[in-house]
């Protein structure tokens, strides 16, 4: 059973390179460039330690084994029934991936260019989350960086951990929490919103913009899902989408809220974060 501690005010941290959390995943370290073989962060980790990603400059936070509540059972068909799950402890990145960050990964040479670039060339973009890719093109980033897009349940535990809260940070959402319903016009700085971290300390995980997930999509896939490190479906036609972006209202931003993209255009609604599995 997981300890409950409160890690948003003070993260606790282990002996790495120091991060500036006022200015989560501002810095990118101009000789970084990511590779396919990068370190892999500490298997011994405690609730509350943070590990920063050498090849990116990423601060990713711990999220330890254990079972927390999935799913809702007032919320769309697809959410039903709340179950409970078990996880292995995992890594997640505080943040969602900027369009610094992944530039550095396309001038390597290592990942695709967007379609569109407006955002990605930039500067005053640089700390937004990057958008106009899909999923190959997210999970390809992560696998430079020796992880992988959460699943469906990795994503849900880190936004909302052991207590089936409707938000990370609680029963109530306006715009000091989170960047929805066009409470800013566009993406905003990832970060921003400090009032709005989950309880693992991260970031917009409502609003600013959905987040890939490496789930196949299935409406009724809760129905059969394992008790145990739930993968998705085994096949589909979308991957699965969470949190809300700035355009989609409250009821997306929710922790449950499953969402698909069906429409075959890229968008600045979508971006992605990355974790790497602990290894035993």
């Amino acid at each position: 059973v997981e300890i409950i501690a409160d890690v948003t005010a003070a993260p606790a941290t282990i002996p790495v390179t120091p991060v500036d959390l006022d200015q989560p995943g501002a810095t990118v370290p101009p000789d970084v460039i990511p590779t396919e073989n990068s370190n892999q962060p500490p298997s011994d980790a405690q609730l509350g330690d943070t590990w920063t990603r050498p090849t990116d400059g990423m601060l990713m936070a711990y999220i330890p084994a254990g079972e927390f509540e999935m799913g809702s059972d007032v919320g769309e068909n697809n959410e039903r029934p709340a179950h409970s799950v078990y996880l292995d402890a995992y890594w997640i990145d505080q943040t969602e991936v900027t369009n610094a960050t992944y530039l550095a990964c396309v001038e390597a040479g290592n990942c695709p260019p967007p379609p569109e670039r407006t955002y990605l060339d930039d500067p005053t973009y640089a700390n937004h989350p990057v958008v106009y890719l899909d999923w190959d093109a997210a999970q390809n980033y992560c696998q430079q960086m020796s992880g992988r897009l959460p699943t469906e349940a990795e994503w849900e535990k880190a936004a909302r951990r052991t207590d089936g809260r409707t938000y990370p940070w609680g029963e109530e959402i306006d715009c000091d929490k989170a960047n929805y319903g066009r409470c800013v016009d566009d993406t905003t700085p990832v970060g921003s919103y400090e009032a709005g971290r989950s309880p693992y300390g991260l970031f917009d995980m409502a609003g600013n913009v959905w987040e890939w997930t490496a789930d196949w999509y299935s409406v009724h896939y809760y129905e059969t899902s394992p008790a145990a490190n739930p993968t998705g479906a085994e096949s589909g036609l979308f991957r699965t989408l969470r949190g809300g972006s700035w355009l989609t209202g409250d009821w997306n931003a929710r922790t449950s809220d499953r969402y698909v993209d069906d429409v075959p255009i890229l968008r600045n609604q979508i971006g992605f974060r990355c974790v790497i599995s602990v290894e035993e």
